[in-house]
């Protein structure tokens, strides 16, 4: 399937507009409230958001410039983001809302005016226009996945969760590699239940003997860390299905931690 640059850029602004109403919800405690993510708030997740955004708009201005500041962020150690939520801690909740709407909106606007194909710095890798906004796409879903958890609210489901898979499905070698591992060569098949009744997204080869089926919220949930394997409802079979979905990840940044088990399947 070909890229529809309009249509990502859409689903970033769909998830955003999801995101922001229900921010535009919470009482004053609530933005204090613990989410999953060890040590960090609502309002954490929040400025993680909006620091990001902030990073993503100055790659696309001036690489040059993000580069020397990304690697200054960097070399306070592999914990940077846990830094830059506590150095944002402290702000009153009305400017840390007005923080990310005009980041989110002055980032679209930004990412609309590029060419899709073109070639950005960041912390990780250099990543196209389209990856970049797919990870955008991925930080809003993730991070805004522990807001709702935290709030005890449904997360709605857009059509962006299939770019999230794909990105999940891509970062196959970059998981292995970030932690020091050799990519397996044995393909893995993804088989995944779409939203949509009766649709399913697959990557991989269809004879694959490893493979990863079910519920693709759930793979999403698996790939950017929110969920254990085993609080899904993915059938993973073989070895190298097993081992990728243990240390699955979606995102930039030095290996994740992961989310213990809360005692779903054994």
């Amino acid at each position: 399937m070909g890229l529809d640059f309009p249509a990502l850029l859409g689903d970033l602004a769909w998830e955003t507009d999801r995101l922001t109403e229900t921010l535009a919800g919470l009482n004053e405690p609530q933005w204090e409230q613990p989410t999953p993510a060890a040590g960090w708030a609502v309002r954490d997740q929040v400025s993680h958001l909006a620091y990001f955004d902030d990073c993503a708009v100055l790659a696309l201005a001036d690489p040059t410039l993000f580069e020397i500041d990304a690697a200054r962020l960097v070399a306070r150690g592999d914990d940077f983001p846990d830094l830059v939520a506590a150095d944002n801690r402290e702000m009153p909740v009305a400017e840390l809302v007005d923080w990310f709407t005009t980041s989110r909106r002055h980032l679209l606007t930004a990412f609309a005016e590029q060419d899709p194909r073109r070639r950005l710095p960041w912390f990780g890798p250099p990543m196209s226009v389209a990856s970049s906004v797919t990870a955008r796409l991925m930080e809003t879903w993730a991070h805004g996945r522990d807001i709702y958890d935290t709030i005890g609210a449904t997360q709605p489901i857009g059509r962006g969760l299939r770019s999230i898979c794909h990105l999940g499905v891509s970062t196959f070698g970059f998981s292995h590699a970030l932690r020091g591992l050799d990519v397996p060569r044995t393909p893995v098949r993804v088989e995944l239940t779409a939203p949509d009744a009766g649709a399913t997204w697959s990557w991989g080869p269809d004879d694959a003997t490893d493979r990863i089926t079910g519920p693709a919220e759930d793979f999403a949930l698996v790939v950017t860390q929110r969920r254990h394997p085993l609080d899904t409802a993915l059938t993973i079979t073989g070895p190298v299905a097993r081992s990728w979905t243990a240390i699955a990840q979606a995102f930039a940044g030095a290996p994740g931690p992961g989310r213990p088990p809360t005692g779903g399947r054994s």
